[in-house]
């Protein structure tokens, strides 16, 4: 067994037998070394949701201390969209997946596992996949959250992998879904302009003849984990009047600290998976980074050498959405015509925990 990797042939649970093009490329995967032989795991659609009110920075001039050219010089951020009052994670989620099973053509009930990445579910339990499940009318399905800060999206394309490339289940949903405007301390000019709200989603089956996600790099540094928090309202700090007067309950951020592991971990995942797959950073065709800071982006992209038409970029509209921002920007890539059917993509992430991730993808 070499380790490259090999398009298996389909199950008794996929009866379409048809073959890999003779002259389809070979892409090195790192499982192939330990002699199994799995499904691909190919993105069969993608869709995304974005609330309708759109806060600018001229809009946030007006209510604490900064102005549009201290944020735009600092951030590349310029406008950003807001969650209404009863619109909730689990909405935005919902018109997200729904999105992605149209343009993947499945029907919720093909729909065997949701997977919902977020920090800001729409309650502590049940998850917000549930409300999901419930929501888009998959009855028949497996759900539950997973807790990886602005890396979730990424993490949770790896572990719903391992469900499809196992046999264990043909179509899995993934969603990254964020209300960050309800953990966002509004009187702190530092950390308000940074976020918003919005959802992305994709939907993973076995394709035929594709490679699909090639690898996926994530890890985690649980030692700087108060650079990026929330330390309120969970069993260590519960809500009380005490909690909420401190300001508790709102997202803090060292933004000093953060910036500067989160260019060195995205840079690092980011390499690695290319190793991984042997594949040079001028073959990939779009390289899709966590939208948190222009600064950040553009410094992970001079340092592994992807060119300024290389990198997808739509922090400007949309600002920071967590576990939302690489779904949504994936979306947009592909409904934009910047990802083709055959294209290699690069997709990196960095978040709270601190958690970072990256994964190459043949489209």
């Amino acid at each position: 067994m070499n380790n490259y990797f090999q398009l298996s042939p389909a199950t008794a649970r996929t009866p379409s037998r048809v073959s890999p093009p003779a002259a389809a490329p070979k892409f090195k995967n790192p499982r192939a070394k330990h002699n199994y032989v799995g499904r691909s795991c190919a993105v069969a659609g993608v869709g995304a949701y974005v609330p309708s009110r759109v806060l600018t920075n001229f809009d946030l001039e007006k209510t604490v201390d900064t102005s549009d050219e201290w944020i735009t010089t600092r951030t590349g951020i310029k406008e950003r969209r807001i969650a209404g009052k009863d619109e909730f994670t689990s909405d935005m989620a919902a018109e997200a997946a729904r999105r992605a099973m149209k343009s993947a053509g499945v029907t919720a009930d093909q729909i065997e596992l949701i997977i919902v990445a977020t920090i800001t579910p729409d309650m502590v339990f049940p998850s917000t996949a549930c409300l999901v499940q419930q929501k888009i009318g998959a009855k028949r399905c497996a759900a539950f959250d997973l807790e990886a800060a602005c890396s979730g999206y990424i993490y949770a394309l790896e572990v719903a992998q391992q469900f499809i490339m196992s046999r264990t289940y043909d179509t899995v949903l993934v969603v990254g879904a964020e209300k960050l405007s309800a953990i966002v301390d509004w009187k702190d000019r530092n950390t308000c302009v940074l976020f918003g709200d919005g959802a992305g989603a994709a939907v993973l089956q076995n394709r035929a003849g594709t490679h699909g996600l090639l690898t996926t790099v994530i890890g985690a540094d649980g030692g700087k984990a108060e650079l990026l928090m929330m330390p309120g309202g969970g069993s260590r700090c519960p809500a009380s009047k005490d909690s909420v007067d401190a300001r508790l309950h709102f997202l803090r951020m060292e933004g000093k600290e953060t910036f500067k592991h989160a260019v060195q971990a995205m840079c690092t995942a980011a390499e690695e998976a290319l190793r991984r797959c042997e594949v040079d950073i001028s073959k990939i065709k779009c390289v899709i980074p966590h939208q948190a800071n222009r600064r950040i982006i553009d410094a992970v992209g001079e340092r592994i050498g992807a060119t300024p038409g290389q990198l997808f970029v739509n922090l400007d509209r949309y600002g920071n959405t967590s576990a939302a921002s690489v779904g949504i920007a994936l979306d947009e890539a592909v409904s934009t015509g910047r990802i083709q059917r055959g294209d290699l993509v690069l997709i990196v992430g960095f978040g709270g925990g601190l958690t970072w991730g990256a994964a190459v993808i043949e489209w």
